[in-house]
Parts: structure tokens; sequence; C-alpha cells
């Protein structure tokens, strides 16, 4: 110690000692803000950046060595080998570069003090390659010990330079790692400086390639100014990029600031590096000093506080470690009675970004919205799709003696109240009706709306098909009972069709299909009612539907014929009318009953282009008859749903030049039934655009006359079922004579309808009935035999 403080004093030249100490602190804090630099770049910028810095520092060592060693007296006499010289500014540079390779590429901090040791480790091969540049007339030897503590004082500060330097980027931290470089470097010279003994030999001659001190000077001075240059380069460079990154910091702030997620840092170590403002308030941690912590701790402190439930420790490891092990997670976290999601993003070097999401919101809408794909909007009953999952689920959970069944509901002529009281109070009835199906069904049934007026229920667990006939039996019962609505009294009817698992069908569309094949049967069998299925339901229902088929082709190959039927005035014995009946010629079947596929035509909504078909082809053929003959066509309740009703009336008058006072058209008082205001008014206005309306199958309703008064008949006609009796029956006998004599008393005009014998057409004589028709006088035939049935009295049936 005594040698190095008396080399330092008394050997050296103070004023360039205080130059070379000077340049060394300049260069140490150009060379650490250079690291920080680099320790912000990425890939090529990187490196780019680590050789400057190892250009600055490798330089700075050398000019303060050899400023150093112009101060040192005893060194005045000699020259510097010139390649020598080199060589240890190259070694400076290079063992600087690689130290700060190791230190700027992690974060760890054992191996960022490596990297500060390598640096340190290359001041000393600096220092002693440029001693062995040294080309005095003099032997130099080294204390051993000596040379020994340099080296170490070297590696020591430099490793805490560099060390201190990763912690940040503080001006306190840069001050300090500058400081320890600077004495790394000076502590290290020094101390090496102390180590030379000097043994003069005149005999030793200074070498060709040295450079004289002079020189040396000039050349120390060019590498001072050049560090000072590419210092001040550096730190203006710094300047701006510190600059730069204040404002993007600035930028970075306010969006983080301004995120709908939290955001939330952390190192390798799980400390909280930054955090935004949401991140806080969403996990209530505002109150709660967070920079600098570790995760760990803040979640003991809220598990202390009854703020966290599980294990920390457990959870705090989990994150470190799939961080490292660059793993991405998303978890939904529930805090403080929200749902939020939670995305771990792993970092480079061990760390991970948090952003945290409050999705209590979507969660609620996507819970709605699977809702309503799988519940009726108006009733929340399940939907067709709901109800499918169902029954497939109870299909497979159903045990060897258990018995599903499946049960198909429609309610009757829900359409007629809608269309007379309108949708709400449709809608609304809809609604009750929902509650009570599922007010009589058990906790494992289920109750689905399929779609406008029917619904559906699989009733589950049962082991007697009793069961099925007990639910349907209370399901019509509750549904029938009359509904208040709006001031209004509904009275409506259910049908159901029942098929039952395994005999019916093992899988969904199998047993609905046959449930729904029950249905029709009930509804053909007057609704109202129930009915399980039948193996031969299958085979009627496609027959139907190969009929329905037949139908549809039937009207674009025009197969439809019309045939006339002659309506007789009793008292004068002559045709007053023709009645147009239709037929319907099948290529193969030859010609098909109305009976046969009227119903079929209604159901479908055929029957309004039949209709219309019939009313042309009437109106047409009648205009080409004596003026007198009128011509009668029936209309079916369906056709009084359409709108274009009297327009297809007028358009077949119109088009066929017939007077409407020739036109009679004929209802049943089923039509009356259904929306009877409504269908009083199109009466009324056919009745004053000249045409006549009559009354058929009077007396088999429930209202006739209160229907004889709701609209002024032109005609009635008596059903042929009273006709067919008159003979045998003397009820059927009094129910003509009063029919008659109502009408003689209201001036209607009387037809019997089903006359097939003298004796029939003398009684309804006797009774004063106006017109007679019937297979006594002629059955239906086509147009084209008109004009006999005009000429002959009577073609009967057999003619």
């Amino acid at each position: 110690m005594y040698q190095v403080l008396y080399c330092l004093t008394d050997e050296h030249d103070w004023r360039l000692v205080a130059l070379g100490g000077a340049v060394c602190l300049l260069a140490s804090a150009a060379a650490i803000s250079l690291f920080h630099r680099a320790r912000a770049a990425h890939g090529g910028a990187r490196v780019a950046w680590i050789t400057l810095d190892a250009a600055v520092a490798g330089g700075g060592i050398w000019a303060t060595h050899f400023i150093a060693m112009l101060a040192y007296g005893p060194g005045a006499a000699g020259a510097y080998d010139i390649p020598v010289t080199l060589l240890s500014l190259i070694f400076a540079i290079a063992v600087t570069f690689i130290g700060l390779s190791i230190s700027v590429s992690t974060t760890r901090r054992p191996l960022v003090a490596v990297g500060g040791a390598v640096v340190g480790g290359g001041v000393a091969a600096m220092h002693y390659t440029g001693m062995m540049a040294l080309d005095i007339p003099a032997d130099i030897s080294w204390a051993t010990g000596t040379v020994t503590v340099s080296i170490l004082l070297g590696i020591i500060f430099g490793s805490l330079a560099l060390f201190v330097a990763g912690r940040s980027d503080s001006l306190s931290d840069a001050l300090g790692a500058t400081v320890l470089l600077t004495v790394a470097i000076v502590s290290h010279h020094f101390t090496a400086m102390g180590a030379v003994q000097l043994t003069p030999d005149p005999a030793r001659a200074i070498g060709g390639l040295s450079i004289p001190p002079a020189s040396m000077s000039f050349l120390t001075a060019s590498a001072a100014v050049a560090i000072i240059a590419i210092a001040l380069v550096a730190a203006l460079l710094d300047r701006r990029a510190k600059g730069e990154l204040g404002r993007q910091q600035v930028v970075l702030d306010t969006a983080l600031e301004n995120m709908s997620q939290g955001l939330c840092m952390f190192d390798s170590e799980g400390k909280i590096l930054l955090f935004n403002e949401r991140y806080a308030a969403m996990l209530r941690r505002s109150d709660m000093q967070l920079t600098g912590r570790l995760l760990l701790d803040v979640l003991k402190e809220e598990q202390a506080k009854g703020q966290w439930n599980g294990d920390p420790d457990q959870f705090f490891a989990r994150l470190v470690e799939d961080a490292r092990g660059g793993r991405t997670t998303t978890d939904v976290a529930k805090r403080f009675g929200r749902s939020i999601r939670v995305v771990n993003q792993p970092m480079q070097g061990g760390g991970w970004v948090a952003t945290f999401e409050d999705i209590t919101e979507w969660l609620e809408a996507q819970a709605k919205i699977s809702h309503m794909a799988r519940h009726d909007a108006l009733t929340n009953l399940p939907n067709r799709m709901l109800f499918h999952e169902r029954l497939e689920q109870g299909l497979r959970v159903a045990k060897a003696n258990d018995q599903l069944a499946v049960l198909c509901l429609d309610l009757d002529h829900f359409k007629d109240i809608n269309d007379s009281l309108g949708h709400p109070i449709g809608d609304a009835l809809l609604q009750q009706v929902g509650r009570r199906l599922a007010a009589c069904v058990g906790e494992n049934d289920t109750v689905a709306r399929l779609g406008g007026d029917e619904f559906a229920v699989v009733q589950l667990g049962r082991s007697e098909e009793a069961a099925a006939t007990v639910l349907a039996g209370r399901l019509v019962e509750v549904i029938s009972a009359p509904y208040e609505i709006a001031d209004h009294q509904i009275v409506i009817g259910v049908s159901i069709g029942i098929s039952l698992s395994p005999q019916d069908g093992s899988n969904p569309d199998e047993l609905l299909k046959n449930a729904d094949l029950a249905l029709y049967r009930a509804k053909a069998d007057g609704r109202g009612t129930y009915r399980f299925f039948e193996a031969g339901m299958d085979a009627r229902a496609q027959a139907r539907r190969l009929l329905e088929m037949d139908l549809r082709a039937a009207l674009q190959r025009s197969e439809f014929e019309v045939h006339y039927q002659p309506i007789r005035d009793v008292a004068s014995d002559r045709v007053v009318a023709f009645e147009a009946l239709l037929r319907w010629n099948h290529p193969q079947r030859g010609l098909i009953s109305p009976i046969s596929f009227i119903p079929l035509a209604e159901e479908t909504g055929l029957i309004v282009q039949l209709g219309e078909l019939v009313l042309r082809r009437a109106c047409a053929d009648a205009a080409t008859w004596p003026d007198d003959i009128g011509v009668a066509v029936n209309l079916s309740p369906v056709q009084f749903k359409s709108p274009n009703l009297i327009a297809s009336v007028v358009d077949a008058l119109e088009s066929s030049g017939l007077a409407a006072r020739r036109l009679e058209l004929e209802i049943t008082e089923s039509v009356l039934l259904q929306n009877s205001e409504a269908t009083l008014a199109i009466l009324h206005e056919l009745r004053a655009k000249g045409v006549r309306i009559s009354l058929d199958d009077f007396g088999t309703g429930y209202s006739s006359l209160s229907y004889l008064r709701s609209f002024p008949f032109d005609k009635i006609k008596i059903d042929r079922s009273f006709v067919s009796e008159l003979a045998t029956r003397e009820d059927s006998m009094a129910i003509i004579r009063a029919v008659t004599g109502l009408g003689r008393s209201l001036g209607i005009v009387t037809t019997a309808e089903g006359v097939e014998n003298d004796a029939q057409l003398e009684l309804l004589r006797r009774e004063g009935c106006t017109q007679a028709q019937g297979y006594l006088f002629s059955k239906p035939r086509p147009a084209s035999d008109v004009a006999m049935m005009l000429e002959r009295p009577r073609l009967r049936a057999s003619a």
C-alpha cells in the first residue's frame, strides 16, 4: 500500500493525473449512458449500440492509461512501441464489448455482474498490454501481490458498476455506475503502477517502432478529444432518445389510463413494474402500494382482509412458472361480484403482462343471446331446438322399463281469435296457454312452443301408458277453461297427438312425426280431444300427402271440370238455375268425388284457387245460357279469409259479361261462425253489387234463425237430410213445413235439396216449397249437356 501511495504522490504529475481522471469520468458517463440505450434496443440496433459503447469505454480506458503514463515521471525518458500500443487499444475495446454484451442481453442480476467483471478484466488486459508497450532503458519487474490486487480491484468495481447500472436507468443509478466504473479504471491503474519496479539499464536501446512521449501526448490528446466528442454525441443522442422516450411515455401513460382494460406488468420475480388506474380500480387496490411489490405480498394482504380466496402461494407460483415457460394463459376470475377475464402474456426474460377486462355485462349478454336462441321469445318456453335436445337427452337417460311420451298440441281455431280480436290478444292468449301448460307437467318434463299455436310436451320417467292419458286429459281440460284477456272472455280448445317410446319410435324425429300424425287424427275426429299414434296412421298420412301432391299437379294440368245440376221451379216445373259443382277428372282414378278432395283443399288453402276457377268458369258458361237462367256457386269458409274474394267475384262477372243478378253465391252456416262481423260486411258488399246470396244446408247448424235476422238472404236451401225422410218421419215434415212457412213470411225463396222421387216432390209442392233440386231431375252434368237439361224436364240419374 505504501508503494502505491508513494508512486501516486511522488512519481506522477498531478495535473496530468487530474486530466486523466476527468477523461476517465467523462468516458465512464458516456459508457453507462450508452449501456442503458443498448438495453432498450433490440436486434441489430442493440449490437450497434453495444459496439459504440465498447468503443467509448475501451477508448476511455486506453486514453486514461496513457495520459496517466505521461504523468508518470520515471517513464518520461522512454517511448512506446506502436504495434503493442495499438494492440492494447484493441484489447480494451474487444474485451469491453464481450462484457457489455453479457450484461446487456440479460436481466438476471448475477449475469449482469459477470459482464461487469469481464469489463474490469478488460481494463487489466489493456493496462498490462499497454505497459508492455513502454520502451525505456531499464528493466521492468512487477510486485506479484500488488498486480493481483490491481486486477481484483478492476474486476470488483467493474462488476459493481454494471450491476448498479442494470438495476434501472434512474439518475442516481446512472451516477453511481459512472463513479464505480471510473473507480474501477483509476484504482486498477494506479495500484498496478505501484507494482512497477524499474532497474536502470543504460545498455537497453529504444526500438525503431517506438513513438516518443511528445508524439504520444498528441495521440493521447487526440484520443481524449475523440472520446469527449463521442461522449458529447452520445449524450446528445441519449438526450434526444430520452426526450423521445419521455414523449412516448406520455403517450403510453395516456393510453394506459384511457384503456377500458386494466393492465399490470410484472418482472421475472413477480414484482409489479407498472399498472394503470383501471387495474387498481377494478381490483380495488387503489389504496395499496403496488409498484415494486411482489404480487404474492399483495395477494396475502388481500387474503388477510378477506378479499382473496384460495392459496396465494400456489396461484403465484403457477403464474411465474407459466411466464418462464412462455405460456399465455386466460382465466375468468370472480372479484367483488364481477366477472373479470385475465390474460397473462409472457415477456422475454420471464416477466409477464396481465390484462384485466370486466366481462360481466358481456357474459350476461351472451347468456341472454343463448337463452333467446333456445327459448320462445313470446312465452319464454323452450323452442324447437331446446325441445329436440331435451328429447334426445330423455331418450339417452331412459331406463329399460321407463316410458317416454311425446305430446304434440295444436290450439283449435286459434287463427279465428287472431283474425277477430287481433294479434295482441292472440299473443296474450298464447302466453296464458304456455303458463297453464307449464303448471300441468312434472318438474322433469319439458313444455315447448314449436311455433304459431303449436306446443309440445316431453313426459319423462313414467312406466305406464296411463300416465300420458292422464296428462293429455288434464291438458285438454285446463286449456279449454275460459280466458279473461282485455275484457274479452275467450274459450279455445286443444287437440293432442301422443307417441310413446320405445314402441312408437326410438329417435326424436320419429317420435315427433308419429305424434303429429296422431294430432292430425285428433283434429279429424272433431278436435278438443287426444289420440295415441297407431301404425295405420302413417299409411293414411302418406296417402293424404300423395293426394295433396296430385291436387296441386291437377291445378297445373287443368284436370278440374265444372258440372251443373238443374234447379227447378216447383210451381211451373221449369229450370230456373243451375248449381255449379266441381269434379276432378283424374287421369288414373277417373272422376273423383268432391268429398274426397274438398276437405284437403280447404286445409291446404288450395280451395281459394279452386273456388276462383269454378267462379270464372261458371260465369263464363252461364253467359251463354238464356237470360232468365241463373247459376249458383258454392263458397268455402276459407275463401272468406282471402282479401281478394270480392275482387275475384267482380272480375269473373266483368270478364264473362254475366249480369250480377244471375249469379247466386251459396254459403253454409260455418262461414258465419268465424269472424261474423267481417263476413257479414263482405256479404253486404256483394249483395250491394247485385249478387244474390243463399244460405245452404239450412237447419243443420246452431243458430240458423239468428242468421236470418243478421243478413237478408235471397234464398235458403233445405238440407237433403230432411228431404230424404219426408215420407217416413213426421218431424222432418214438420221442419219442412216450418221452413217453407218462414220463407213465405220473410219473402225468401226456399229450395229443397236431394229430391229423388215424385212423392217427395209432391209433398214439397203441397207445403209451398219454391224450388227443388235432385237426382229426380238430373245428376250433375257437363256444361255441354245444359241445353239438353233445359229442353227435357227430367233427366234421371240413370239416363
